[in-house]
């Protein structure tokens, strides 16, 4: 079977991102260093139009974040980021992290300063409104480790002998004739690969949903499937909630990945048609 992700090999829009290149990195601060992915890319192939069946946020965690107050001191700081599913551009990692990376040597008067200028950035590279929350060296320890919700589905002791992405585990995955119920349901399970590098994303998923109950072997094959899949992050929870709506009837539905960090950076997408983004708060792993 062909690999889904195939469809990107000559995509232009790909074309011009460092992703996969030699960089040459730079200590002065250059917001040019920032490249958008159009989302309109995957959501083509999905065929979502205008009028998205979801809402939601990419929630990203900035680890590694640094810039000189104006009296030439470092200040270290960690980051919330949260980027609108309906902003035309999803931020490529790789670039983020460069142009984080860029700060560590500018001056800036407080923390409010490093705000505004990360929120102009990246709301200009996202097309959309982002929003930036800092938190301090002095509040670093009342961050919290949450544990994903829902009954974990991966002590199924089932059989994989395919690792190619496919939705079809998904037919027959619910009974018609099946009482609505209300579940939450996570694997730690989701690998899937970077679109350009083929480097492991490693994630967590969250599905939190009402309609029928939806058999968990398939789910876990079809969870499983991704793991030789190259996509970005974004991209596989689209994928994820836009098979479950088509394949397991759901009345309504939450797809949350949280993915394990990569230089500093973990992105946590989120896409549902009826609950709030949660908080972003991360898990063990990350």
């Amino acid at each position: 079977m062909t690999d889904i992700s195939s469809k990107y090999d000559n995509a232009p829009e790909l074309q011009s991102l460092g992703l996969g290149k030699q960089t040459t990195y730079d200590s002065s601060f250059d917001a040019k260093l920032l490249q958008g992915v159009p989302r309109s890319l995957n959501r083509d192939g999905l065929n979502l139009t205008e009028s998205l069946p979801f809402h939601g946020t990419d929630l990203w965690t900035g680890y590694e974040l640094s810039w000189l107050n104006a009296k030439g001191k470092p200040v270290v700081a960690m980051a919330n980021f949260s980027v609108p599913f309906d902003s035309d551009n999803l931020v490529e990692s790789k670039s983020f992290k460069l142009y984080l990376n860029s700060l560590n040597q500018h001056k800036f008067n407080d923390s409010v300063d490093v705000q505004t200028q990360l929120i102009k950035d990246l709301s200009l590279c996202a097309n959309g409104k982002v929003s930036v929350e800092l938190v301090l060296a002095k509040d670093f320890g009342q961050q919290t480790i949450v544990a994903p919700q829902g009954h974990n589905i991966d002590e199924l002791d089932i059989v994989i002998d395919n690792y190619h992405f496919s939705n079809k585990y998904l037919i027959g995955s619910v009974e018609e004739k099946s009482q609505v119920i209300e579940e939450k349901l996570h694997s730690n399970l989701l690998k899937s690969n970077c679109l350009i590098t083929n480097q492991p994303d490693w994630g967590t998923v969250e599905i939190h949903y009402v309609g029928p109950r939806i058999n968990r072997e398939a789910l876990l094959r079809y969870l499983i499937s991704f793991r030789q899949h190259n996509e970005f992050h974004e991209q596989c929870v689209e994928r994820i909630f836009c098979d479950l709506m088509a394949f397991c009837q759901c009345k309504k539905l939450s797809v949350y990945a949280r993915y394990t960090r990569r230089g500093g950076l973990d992105i946590n997408p989120f896409r549902s048609n009826f609950s709030q983004a949660p908080i972003n708060q991360r898990q063990a792993r990350q």
